[in-house]
């Protein structure tokens, strides 16, 4: 936010907090769930973004309509073709969309596999401006009823936490989706930081921050300390690669070392240098997840973090090449 813009926000908070905490309370979780504008802002967001509405020109696109009357918007490539074929699930971060991860989009589509590529509600073509973890969630359930199972699922930040709750099944009600591999891509692995921070920077009093927090029940039915998503990674029984950069300024590694400490299935891999969100579509990231749903990490003397030897980094993908040609 803009520092004006924050200064009165901040005031408005102050005052109201003095009238009703509750009140309070309420309107920071509908502060906290407004997405951002969906125009693109600076010279290469706007780039990044025609780029990708190019590449995702061809795509079938769908409307899933969720509860409430919210809407998620979903691209689908190499859809309808006779015969099996492997179904990959994307999901963006927040404040992104579809377009903005259409480098993944298309390597898992020359793949010949079938790919649905979300927006949630608030962004891309979904419209709107408001979204919050419960609603992602059905936005995936959604997905996974009006398309089929998918053999894999791909989320970046938001969208990869949220896959990680929607495998888990946190959500009462909601079908969890069943991907037998997931990638998830600068995620984050569990959400209280972010309501600590949101009310440090609106102003918040104890009071107010704990009816903000206590509304994320009331919405999705289950307690902000649920979403777990690290804690999840340990007990779902499927297959897990972690993408993260150490460079991340906006998801603190941290977070992908805790999904990597999360079991056995779970691999880490070290894409330093890419941030945040060029991550998505950087080279060593793609060619990661290809080779991890080729069904790489099957093979148990693959490590999960990139290893580093003689100041080259050597990722886990390369290994079984590398040792073959010892």
């Amino acid at each position: 936010m803009a520092n004006f813009a924050l200064k009165v926000i901040r005031l408005g908070f102050s005052a109201l907090q003095a009238v009703s905490p509750q009140l309070a309370g309420r309107a920071a979780f509908l502060l906290f769930c407004r997405t951002p504008s969906l125009r693109s802002k600076g010279g290469k967001a706007k780039a990044a973004h025609a780029a990708g509405v190019a590449r995702l020109a061809g795509a079938e696109r769908f409307v899933l309509r969720l509860a409430g009357g919210a809407k998620a918007h979903a691209y689908r490539l190499n859809g309808g073709a006779i015969g099996r074929r492997k179904r990959y699930l994307v999901t963006h971060g927040w404040g992104s969309s579809a377009v903005y991860m259409a480098d993944l989009i298309s390597m898992l589509a020359a793949t010949g596999a079938e790919v649905v590529a979300l927006d949630f509600p608030g962004h891309g073509r979904a419209g709107g401006r408001f979204l919050h973890m419960g609603l992602a969630v059905e936005a995936i359930a959604a997905a996974q009823e009006r398309f089929g199972a998918f053999d894999a699922a791909i989320g970046h930040s938001f969208g990869g936490a949220a896959l990680m709750v929607t495998a888990a099944g946190l959500l009462p009600g909601v079908a969890p989706v069943t991907a037998e591999r997931l990638v998830l891509i600068g995620a984050p692995s569990e959400m209280a930081w972010l309501f600590t921070d949101f009310g440090r920077m609106v102003g918040l009093r104890p009071t107010a921050q704990t009816v903000l927090e206590n509304e994320v029940h009331l919405v999705t039915g289950r307690r902000l300390e649920d979403f777990d998503a690290g804690e999840a990674a340990s007990g779902i029984g499927r297959s897990v690669l972690v993408i993260h950069a150490e460079d991340d300024k906006e998801v603190s590694p941290v977070h992908a070392r805790r999904y990597g400490a999360a079991g056995q299935r779970v691999r880490l891999f070290w894409a330093n240098g890419f941030g945040h969100r060029r991550i998505v579509g950087a080279a060593p990231v793609l060619a990661a997840i290809a080779a991890f749903l080729e069904g790489y990490q099957d093979e148990r003397d693959v490590p999960g973090e990139s290893i580093k030897k003689d100041a080259e980094i050597i990722p886990f993908f390369e290994l079984p090449a590398r040792r073959a040609a010892l």
